[in-house]
């Protein structure tokens, strides 16, 4: 597999701007991306070829969101957005947990993922890529820049360990939803070893209230638990009244098809029609691409 000089080079600049945001040593920065700190400190220096290997390369610019084709789509700094930038922001200052559960397609994840790259120690772990215990603690360790190999108990104890010695970091854990039961109760212990050191962002969409909602109903060890340490609260920002929701997305909808519609066709034609089907972000998107 060859892959162009071009491509390594937006490859390790991604990685040279993420790591001033990471509180610990480059050895540990390093390893969130499966390389060496000799092979980063390399990397710092300039050099590029002979380094890794095209499959590492991949993996890395992956984890970083570099697309070798450029992408016009533009962040739009929406309603949805800076709510859930300032609930981050309030959740790392004053090491508080919050739970936000909303619909689909309104832009959490987008706006969460792109929030966390302009904050120091803040991390985003995406729950529906490691559903059971074993794979939640080892990514998260991995995304901390932890040695997520060896002994399970060992890597957890590590984990929680290190996260009380970062500087006020703030954990999002999207599609919570998604975890299995065992994994729910890991949660749960890894807020108990940093209680006040941290700032935690539970986020999902209907599945995750329900989840909640059902243990605690049922009596489930662990659910009301985890509930209460999160604030006994579900934030949703969208609204419940009918006239309420429809204005909410029709700004929504508005403000993200203005800045990235590039066709002859309205804004406003392509708005009505997301709309009239109910549709999100998502179909917008598809509607904007066609019309282009």
């Amino acid at each position: 597999m060859e892959l162009s000089l071009e491509y390594k080079q937006q490859v390790r600049t991604a990685l040279l701007e993420r790591r001033p945001n990471f509180g610990g040593t480059d050895g540990q920065f390093a390893k969130i991306y499966g390389i060496n700190g000799a092979v980063f400190s390399r990397l710092n220096k300039g050099e590029i070829d002979g380094l890794i290997s095209p499959s590492q390369w991949l993996q890395i610019g992956r984890e970083l969101g570099v697309n070798n084709k450029k992408s016009s789509w533009k962040v739009v700094r929406t309603k949805v957005y800076t709510e859930i930038e300032s609930s981050i922001h309030f959740c790392q200052q004053y090491a508080r947990s919050m739970v936000l559960v909303d619909a689909c397609g309104i832009g959490k994840t987008f706006s969460a993922k792109n929030i966390v790259k302009t904050m120091r120690n803040a991390f985003y772990i995406d729950c529906s890529q490691a559903k059971s215990k074993q794979l939640f603690v080892r990514h998260f360790a991995k995304t901390l820049g932890i040695d997520n190999k060896g002994k399970y108990i060992d890597v957890k104890e590590n984990l929680k360990y290190y996260i009380n010695q970062l500087e006020s970091p703030v954990f999002i854990l999207d599609e919570v939803g998604d975890l299995e039961y065992t994994a729910f109760l890991e949660l749960k212990e890894l807020w108990n070893s940093c209680d006040g050191n941290c700032g935690w962002l539970m986020m999902g969409a209907d599945g995750l209230r329900n989840k909640i909602q059902k243990g605690i109903n049922n009596k489930k060890v662990g659910f009301a638990e985890i509930f209460s340490r999160f604030s006994d609260e579900f934030i949703q920002l969208t609204p419940n009244g009918v006239l309420d929701k429809e204005a909410f997305y029709s700004e929504l909808l508005t403000q993200v098809a203005t800045a990235n519609h590039t066709g002859t066709q309205p804004v406003e034609t392509l708005v009505k029609q997301c709309l009239k089907k109910e549709a999100t972000l998502r179909h917008l998107e598809t509607l904007i691409k066609i019309s282009a």
